[in-house]
């Protein structure tokens, strides 16, 4: 057996190299000097769609594609040196990318006999660069979005803080609560948070038996990132207020979260409404204490919508109306 193994012949190999090459993504097309195709091997449809054989290159590439061939044969045959390239052809899922590698074929004589064309399949590739540069630039636009939201709530709270321990803290408080919320839009692949989610998040941790002391009624809204980071930081304004000062205060004390869509005008808009029952005593601590710009007009500018703050004798009532577009129903 080891003399039948060692006596097989040229074409015998280049029958099983022929055949593993029908295995990979690897295709070959062997050009005379004209660019004229002699033979090809696992040919994928991108580069035909009918035998070629016999066909100048022109006739089955694009000029572009062609031209691009014709010009690395050429620096081929006058350096001796392999030339490659990538090249994208129409497919029928859009196009299909391939690395190139051209090389000359030579006689014993140093004679050019022919090219060598080696080609790749690299689309798979390609597409995870495209989606990494789309993310990469998705990423720093949100950046962007978020170190401008936080320059905002910086300016804000300096702009209504006394001391420097009162801007410190209001101002960790803030950013702990856009980081909860970024936490929430980063486990949705960035599509956004949930309003209940929401709630938990900012509303919730305050209160010893969340059951009892936060009603959320009505319709359960995804918001999308934006939506979701300014509403957060909403949520989180009224909690710190209510808790400190308000009904989350008392032991027996709870807020109502209603959200509900709106159907009349262009388009439906979303109406958010937290509500609670306040004393006299809350209503004047609450009215100096309160960050009512961020509640009045940062968030509602933020999401081009309105919203209103009202404080009676016994109750604190914020409305916020959502336009259409930054909140699905489920």
């Amino acid at each position: 057996m080891g003399t039948r193994d060692s006596s097989r012949t040229t074409s015998d190999r280049g029958s099983s190299l022929l055949k593993a090459l029908s295995n990979t993504g690897i295709s070959v097309i062997y050009f005379d000097l004209d660019l004229r195709v002699v033979w090809t091997e696992n040919l994928p449809p991108a580069w035909a769609d009918r035998p070629i054989e016999g066909l100048p290159v022109g006739e089955f590439l694009a000029a572009d594609a062609a031209a691009a061939l014709s010009l690395a044969k050429q620096e081929v045959l006058s350096s001796g040196l392999s030339q490659t390239l990538e090249m994208s052809l129409p497919d029928d899922d859009g196009a299909r990318w391939f690395s190139v590698w051209i090389d000359s074929d030579w006689s014993a004589k140093d004679e050019a006999l022919g090219i060598v064309t080696t080609a790749v399949d690299i689309t798979d590739q390609k597409r995870r660069e495209q989606t990494l540069r789309t993310l990469l630039r998705e990423v720093a636009h949100r950046s962007k979005n978020l170190l401008a939201i936080i320059q905002s709530i910086a300016t804000q709270t300096g702009r209504h803080s006394e001391t420097v321990d009162g801007f410190l803290s209001r101002f960790r408080g803030r950013l702990q609560s856009l980081a909860s919320t970024q936490d929430l839009v980063t486990s949705s692949d960035w599509r956004g948070a949930a309003l209940q989610d929401l709630v938990v998040e900012q509303v919730a941790r305050y209160t010893a038996d969340p059951a009892v002391s936060i009603r959320l009624g009505g319709d359960k809204p995804y918001l999308n990132p934006n939506a979701s980071l300014h509403i957060g930081l909403a949520l989180h304004e009224l909690a710190v207020n209510s808790v400190s000062y308000g009904a989350l205060a008392r032991p027996d004390g709870y807020v109502s979260i209603n959200a509900t869509r709106m159907n009349g005008g262009a388009a439906p808009a979303l109406s958010l409404v937290w509500t609670e029952t306040i004393s006299l005593a809350d209503q004047t601590i609450g009215r100096k204490r309160f960050g009512s710009v961020a509640l009045e007009r940062v968030v509602p500018a933020a999401l081009n919508g309105s919203a209103t703050l009202e404080l009676t004798s016994d109750r604190l009532t914020y409305s916020l109306l959502v336009p259409h577009g930054s909140f699905q129903a489920d």
